[in-house]
């Protein structure tokens, strides 16, 4: 979580990065090349302490720490990672972890720009939305996803065998991230975070919905007017089938809830009949 003192540099460094981007030839690829090199650095720092107090250091000086970190990253990271990061390490942040969190969160918005670049970033999130509901009713698989004690190349290892082949490679290289990173919380809430991170690149929201049978698209269409209309702003719908609800729609934007489903009304009344 950034903290609300380093919310500043977080947008100043993504105004920055829209100028590497600019930049930037290819698409996606070249995206993810230069994302998996932030998230490398980012990984540097979050396990050598050392550096990342001196470099997320507030007190000392700017264009020192961004030096230091060019001379100590130079010839091992492409000329535009570098750029970021010494970019990164000169701006004020709350503490040194803010500054790695966010290398890690533009690194996420280089890939997504990069989805966007090639049309696919529907695809990478429709994919992001179904492994979300797929952890939902497969503990195990996020258990083990999520286990710290487990190295984290083994658990990148067990994500990739799940997904090899069924999924765009940028949502891959998302996963892997949130599951390899000591600074994820959770795999399910780093998909939250991706989800929410991709919606805002186009100044949209999105809605998760569950129905008991899949959505045609006027039906889409029709759910995304009416949220769009009750709040008050664009809203993507991205919807998954679970046939345990038997009728009617679940339906989350952000943290409210709206269950209109059959299965949780006969749960209502169940209960109501036996109290």
């Amino acid at each position: 979580m950034i903290h609300a003192a380093s919310r500043a540099a977080l947008a100043t460094l993504r105004e920055r990065l829209n100028g590497v981007l600019d930049s930037l030839a290819g698409g996606s690829a070249a995206c993810q090349a230069l994302g998996g090199e932030l998230y490398r650095v980012a990984d540097l720092l979050a396990s050598q302490p050392r550096l990342r107090r001196t470099l997320g250091d507030p007190s000392t000086d700017a264009s020192a720490r961004s030096d230091l970190v060019r001379s100590l990253l130079s010839g091992k990271i492409s000329d535009d990672a570098l750029t970021v990061v010494a970019d990164a390490v000169a701006l004020r942040w709350s503490s040194p972890w803010d500054l790695t969190d966010s290398l890690e969160i533009i690194a996420d918005d280089l890939l997504l720009a990069g989805a966007e670049r090639d049309g696919k970033l529907d695809e990478v999130e429709d994919e992001l939305f179904r492994f979300e509901r797929i952890l939902s009713s497969a503990g195990e698989l996020t258990s083990a996803l999520d286990e710290s004690a487990v190295s984290a190349d083994r658990r990148r290892a067990l994500l990739e065998s799940v997904l090899a082949g069924k999924v765009d490679p940028t949502t891959v290289q998302l996963l892997a991230q949130a599951v390899s990173s000591g600074r994820k919380r959770s795999i399910t809430l780093a998909i939250d975070d991706l989800l929410q991170a991709s919606a805002a690149r186009r100044e949209r929201s999105v809605a998760r919905v569950i129905s008991a049978s899949e959505l045609t698209p006027a039906q889409t269409e029709r759910l995304e007017a009416a949220l769009s209309d009750i709040y008050a702003r664009p809203i993507s719908v991205r919807s998954a089938v679970d046939p345990s609800v038997r009728g009617g729609l679940v339906v989350r934007v952000g943290d409210e809830v709206i269950d209109g489903t059959v299965a949780t009304r006969l749960a209502a009344a169940r209960a109501a009949l036996a109290s």
